[in-house]
């Protein structure tokens, strides 16, 4: 039972490291600003996996709630900064496109 949960702590805190490589890497090898956007949330979302990962404590006791709280609210925040990033963008391409 304990190797299982140890199993799933280092599965989500690998998954994590690699969403944030992954995001990174996409971050600073392509050029367009949405494809730049896709990779920010990338990263987000695997900084919330190691996280999650962080918050585990052992099989006896219950994780820690501060992690959670953290990944909730940075959910939401990065869905209004999501929004807000697409709203800026789509205005950007419209004031450079000389019609």
């Amino acid at each position: 039972m304990t190797d299982q949960l140890l199993y799933a702590q280092l599965l989500y805190g690998g998954s994590g490291i690699i969403l944030v490589l992954l995001g990174l890497w996409s971050f600073l090898v392509h050029a367009p600003l949405l494809r730049k956007l896709i990779a920010i949330n990338v990263m987000g979302a695997g900084v919330f996996l190691i996280l999650v990962a962080i918050a585990y404590r052992g099989i006896d006791t219950a994780p820690d709630p501060i992690p959670h709280a953290l990944v909730l609210t940075g959910i939401v925040v990065a869905v209004s900064a999501t929004a807000l990033a697409l709203a800026f963008g789509k205005r950007l391409d419209q004031d450079a496109d000389p019609e």
